[in-house]
């Protein structure tokens, strides 16, 4: 199922295909896992991250995100206040402890981490770690996923030399960012793991770059959401919408600066 709804709703993310399904089919099926998996979602906004953490849960659990062993967390909405860190660290550490007490395959999702005080990150970083019990609790099952903006630029670099240099996305490799991308999240302070431990002690399984979308990943988007609503496509507004978004770099003008971000606004105007 997770394979099959990433083949035919998420588009333009070849590495993210392979990754994700790669790490959570393995992670499933290994009996004698030694830590939690732990998957750090990178790129622009509107690329697919928020996407594809629904599908993984919807995957893994009947519910899907309203499932009451699926967790999620929003930065500014859920640590807003630097002057908290503390009280905070105290919650988190409490919530996922009971959590995995009662379920141990729980899975945490945690959304805005470049907005997230750099010290409460570390702060479950004993969860991820190879310990067999943590006060008589295993977490070996559960899985947490970050999403964040920060290591977009980089991985725009990098999409942008291939494009230039005449070769298509799809010939991108995991090696190609893999590296570039950990270090320049680790180094970026506004990243939410500056200098975290959770890369120092590589507990991060994962670094799951999303590319930038170009026009025609835009326009398959819009596709697919005019019929997810019952409309029949009209190629004249599916084509519309795709121009009245926004494209750089400001010369080529490849990339969609929003993703698919503001499609389904689009259409409440051109079907109302």
């Amino acid at each position: 199922a997770l394979q099959e709804n990433l083949d035919r709703k998420l588009f333009g993310q070849h590495l993210v295909n392979k990754v994700v399904v790669k790490a959570v089919k393995g992670f499933l099926n290994n009996t004698n896992a030694k830590k939690p998996l732990a998957l750090s979602l990178h790129g622009w906004t509107g690329t697919g991250k928020n996407f594809v953490s629904k599908i993984v849960a919807e995957s893994l659990y009947k519910r899907g995100l309203q499932s009451k062993y699926v967790h999620q967390f929003v930065a500014t909405l859920h640590f807003p206040h630097a002057h908290s860190i503390n009280l905070y660290k105290d919650q988190l550490q409490s919530w996922i402890r009971g959590n995995v007490s009662i379920c141990p395959r729980s899975l945490f999702i945690f959304d805005e981490m470049d907005k997230m005080h750099a010290g409460l990150i570390d702060s479950i970083k004993p969860f991820l770690d190879y310990y067999e019990l943590l006060d008589g609790v295993s977490y070996r099952q559960a899985i947490f996923i970050f999403l964040s903006n920060a290591g977009a630029e980089k991985i725009t670099e990098v999409a942008l030399d291939f494009w230039r240099n005449g070769r298509t996305r799809e010939e991108i490799l995991l090696t190609d960012m893999q590296n570039a991308l950990s270090v320049s999240v680790f180094n970026n302070k506004n990243s939410g793991f500056w200098h975290s431990t959770l890369i120092d002690k590589n507990l991060i399984d994962y670094f799951v770059p999303f590319l930038p979308l170009e026009y025609k990943h835009v326009k398959m988007c819009v596709r697919v959401e005019i019929e997810s609503r019952g409309y029949a496509v009209d190629e004249d507004i599916l084509t519309r919408i795709a121009d009245e978004m926004t494209y750089f770099p400001r010369e080529e003008r490849i990339y969609s600066d929003k993703g698919c971000k503001t499609v389904d606004a689009k259409l409440d105007y051109y079907y109302d």
